[in-house]
């Protein structure tokens, strides 16, 4: 399973780039707003740092200016994906982008059914959203299982992207359940390579190597 990061944060998004474990960056509006910055010079920078994937989200609900969008934001970088809510007028966008080229990620997937019907309309991504699920007490994990199923057996070749992830056990399923890629907010990263034992281990190989000639 790939990690990507889900800001737009350019000091996080290089941090974690700089560990070397970076495949990609997700994006959407809220972000972008948070980050304070202009839209198209944010994105080029995540790319130029990132190196991999960079998710930029369309803000028109119209299908053809999500088109007008798409087009303008696969202009900025080779590295950027268009990103499309998962609805009709999402799908309708997915299939014309998809067929000239421009790769596409169907955001906001609750479903199998969507995920299937993203897939056929082309997508190179969909994000299901594992917490927002469980906000309101579904199994967010049991969708990424379920669509990974369905992918399998009709041999698609639409990457699961499992989004809205909360925890580090979100992350340790998804990776089980088959995801392709997990893209995860800054504060987790560090909680995901801590381990009290490492450190307590690392701590005890220090102090004996110093108490060497003693």
């Amino acid at each position: 399973m790939k990690f990507y990061i889900d800001s737009a944060i350019i000091s996080e998004i290089t941090e974690i780039a700089n560990w070397g474990i970076l495949s990609g960056v997700t994006t959407n509006p809220t972000l972008i707003a948070q980050a304070g910055q202009n839209f198209k010079e944010t994105i080029i920078k995540i790319c130029e740092i990132a190196k991999g994937p960079v998710s930029a989200e369309v803000t028109a609900e119209n299908y053809q200016e999500m088109i007008e969008q798409g087009k303008e934001f696969a202009n900025w970088h080779e590295l950027v994906v268009v990103k499309l809510p998962c609805n009709i007028n999402g799908l309708k966008a997915c299939r014309y982008l998809s067929s000239q080229g421009i790769p596409t990620n169907l955001t906001l997937c609750f479903s199998v059914n969507q995920a299937l019907l993203c897939a056929r309309a082309g997508a190179k991504y969909v994000s299901p959203f594992i917490g927002r699920l469980e906000d309101i007490n579904e199994n967010g994990l049991n969708l990424i299982e379920s669509i990974r199923e369905v992918f399998t057996v009709h041999s698609l070749k639409t990457e699961i992207i499992a989004a809205s992830i909360r925890t580090p056990q979100h992350i340790t399923e998804s990776a089980r359940l088959g995801a392709n890629i997990a893209t995860i907010p800054y504060k987790l990263f560090a909680n995901l390579i801590k381990h009290p034992l490492t450190d307590s281990g690392i701590d005890k190989f220090m102090q004996d190597w110093k108490n060497r000639n003693n």
